[in-house]
């Protein structure tokens, strides 16, 4: 049986990091080799510990490009917004290095060496990533996809995943059309088999079957799709294609049943403690660091408009519980006349000068810390909303209840996947990533989007 295309686009990412790491490693003793060619001595006593120094180097940098995104399989980048990333991380990563050195002098590899160091890595890992993306998009090193469907349900492919960045690891071959079912697919992306679905795949060398009917009583070919499966084909269903590629749960094809058959949903008492410890560590560590910008701010608000400093909403939290969320206020104390809730708008007048700024930086949720070190909300997980909304969106978005089966985030998937919301639509837009997140959440997903979010704050995407 073939491996999945989830686990070799993981294992590719895997070993891009690992190759990443020994173009590191092996730049900095190249660099040490090349400061010290005249100076024998100092070489000795430097190649002694290299390899724990150049590893540490690896590490500072390979963290800091995750930080930014460059090791996430969801995540799509142009030319110029991967080398914008590629100079914040080793800029980062250097930045790092240099507080790692003043903390522990041992670890010093000397400014000669690691401006050398830096310099050969970079040119080391752009030459491998332009490289891969070369091999990559010839369709000999892709996955090639046949979709059984031809209708609305299998055409999301086409209208949802149409650009090039979406399509950077699979090939569709064709879409095959349903007995009885409309064909809605253009004529030239459709493939009639002459014989069975099962000869087809063969002939067309298919790696996948997706399953992609608009009905699916009575008009699949089961017999065939076995016979598939028994030769090494992967046979799938389109909501976990569209989970897997896409990083999102596809709300209008996803039935009941498919959340509770899919896998996922990990509430274990061992994912229960982790989460809870980093959410801890995390917290701890933000507001160890943060809270001279906190003093900061709370100065600024009380300059510009005076008191209040802080300004609560009631929120709702896990299992539909309300708690209390503060924050740095932003608005006018006028801004919600009558108490009636409002979502901010792009370029909202009722923000002050200050507001704008913090709300731009992410400075106004720093009071948010508390009520995850109380237990109130998670580090990582769906935004929290106010009652009054979560009340319309549950008649209104399908599945929008299960969101809140884990604790509220300061940050999310959803966050870091779809600008901010303020309207029906955009919240249906962001559950479907939030609903990935409520599948799929793990340490290691928590540690990613953990790190991805220094992006946002430092680009400033998705704040109002």
């Amino acid at each position: 049986m073939k491996s999945t295309h989830a686990s070799q686009k993981s294992r590719a990412i895997r070993f891009l990091w690992l190759l990443e790491v020994v173009i590191i490693v092996i730049a900095v003793l190249g660099s040490a080799w090349l400061r010290f060619l005249n100076d024998q001595q100092t070489h000795l006593e430097f190649i002694e510990d290299a390899p724990a120094r150049a590893l540490l180097v690896a590490v500072c940098l390979t963290g800091a490009m995750a930080a930014f995104g460059l090791y996430q399989v969801h995540m799509r980048h142009s030319r110029m917004d991967f080398f914008l990333r590629f100079l914040m991380s080793f800029v980062l990563g250097g930045i790092a290095l240099v507080v790692l050195y003043y903390l522990v002098p041992q670890a010093y590899i000397g400014r000669g060496v690691l401006a050398l160091s830096l310099l050969i890595s970079a040119a080391g890992i752009v030459a491998v990533r332009m490289l891969s993306v070369s091999l990559f998009r010839t369709d000999v090193l892709k996955q090639r996809i046949l979709v059984l469907g031809a209708g609305n349900n299998a055409d999301l492919i086409n209208s949802r995943m149409r650009r090039k960045a979406d399509r950077r690891s699979f090939l569709v071959v064709g879409f095959v059309p349903v007995a009885g079912q409309p064909v809605v697919v253009r004529d030239e992306l459709l493939v009639k088999p002459p014989g069975t679905l099962a000869d087809l795949v063969e002939e067309l060398q298919i790696d996948e079957l997706v399953i992609a009917p608009d009905e699916r009583r009575g008009g699949l070919p089961m017999e065939d799709m076995l016979q598939c499966v028994q030769h090494g084909v992967n046979v799938i269903d389109l909501s976990t294609f569209f989970e897997r590629e896409a990083g999102m749960v596809q709300l209008n094809i996803v039935d009941p049943s498919w959340l509770v058959f899919s896998g996922g949903f990990d509430y274990s008492t061992p994912r229960r403690l982790s989460k809870r410890f980093f959410d801890l560590l995390a917290a701890g560590a933000l507001l160890v660091l943060a809270w001279p910008l906190m003093l900061l701010t709370a100065l600024a608000v009380w300059a510009e408009s005076g008191g209040p400093i802080l300004y609560s909403q009631i929120r709702v939290g896990e299992r539909g519980n309300h708690f209390k969320l503060t924050k740095f206020r932003s608005m006018r104390t006028d801004a919600e006349k009558g108490g009636v809730a409002v979502w901010a708008s792009k370029d909202d007048d009722r923000t002050t000068r200050v507001g704008r700024f913090i709300r731009k930086t992410r400075l106004d949720e720093l009071p948010q810390l508390f009520a995850v070190l109380r237990g109130d909300m998670s580090f990582v997980g769906p935004r929290p909303e106010r009652p009054q909304f979560v009340d319309m969106l549950n008649d209104e978005v399908r599945y929008y209840r299960v969101r809140h089966c884990v604790k509220p985030g300061l940050t999310g998937w959803a966050q870091l996947r779809y600008p901010y919301g303020a309207s029906v639509k955009d919240a249906e837009e962001k559950l479907k990533f939030d609903l990935f997140y409520v599948k799929n959440h793990g340490l290691v997903f928590d540690m990613m989007i953990l790190l991805q979010t220094v992006e946002v704050v430092l680009f400033g995407r998705g704040a109002r």
